[in-house]
């Protein structure tokens, strides 16, 4: 390994196999797009996961133990949604309104029992909507993960951050990121909002870039009135 090598940061990207009886999942294709990409100093890793309550963080810890990243995305499908979408927290409840692939629905159980109620994203998500929007990409600050597998893999990480600090790696930051169907997933939902995966690969280049170069995240509206 060469010393440019060994200085390289180390990014982790997830996105998740497809569930809910979709052939294809946006937020897998978008993240493995990008697996291997040079963002400044910063190598990117894309990892699937399964789409499975627990099956999940047990494929989440792996990969951060295997690469030992500075910086940990994750990524998911929010159908419905026109918009790239930072999340702002992560609870600590499952309540599957629908099954995972695994076909279980967990109903009012903690994510991490005794753990704290909810973490804060460590992600700039101001800066990263604010750079996304100039970039001519749609983008919101979401206050809701949701209590599927998605706030499940979210509130995860943060956990894990929090509790299980990477040897070596001070200062580890994570967050999740909810992106829009593809366009042939809403061609199937009459009126539902899409986005081209080529937009939504750029978005998370953005966020990444972003991520490793803002420390301090800006001082703007992010609120929403309900």
């Amino acid at each position: 390994m060469s010393k440019t090598e060994a200085k390289r940061t180390s990014v982790l990207l997830t996105g998740f196999d497809p569930f809910d009886r979709e052939a294809i999942n946006p937020s897998w294709e978008a993240v493995r797009a990008l697996d291997g990409a040079k963002i400044g100093r910063a190598t990117v890793h894309a990892r699937q996961m399964p789409c499975v309550f627990g099956d999940a963080l047990e494929a989440l810890a792996n990969a951060m133990d295997e690469l030992k990243p500075q910086l940990v995305l994750c990524v998911g499908q929010a159908g419905g949604r026109s918009e790239i979408t930072p999340e702002r927290i992560a609870i600590n409840i499952d309540d599957g309104r629908i099954a995972d692939n695994a076909g279980h629905q967990p109903i009012d159980l903690p994510v991490v029992p005794g753990a704290p109620a909810a973490y804060f994203s460590t992600l700039p998500i101001k800066a990263i909507v604010r750079d996304l929007r100039a970039a001519g990409i749609p983008s919101s600050v979401s206050n809701s993960a949701g209590t599927f597998v998605c706030n499940h893999i979210f509130y995860g990480l943060m956990h894990r951050i929090a509790t299980h600090p990477v040897s070596g790696l001070p200062g580890v930051r994570g967050g999740f990121i909810h992106i829009p169907y593809l366009p042939e997933q809403a061609a199937r939902f009459p009126g539902a909002p899409s986005m081209s995966l080529a937009t939504m690969t750029e978005a998370l280049r953005i966020a990444v870039a972003t991520a490793l170069t803002v420390k301090q995240d800006v001082a703007e509206t992010g609120g929403q009135l309900h």
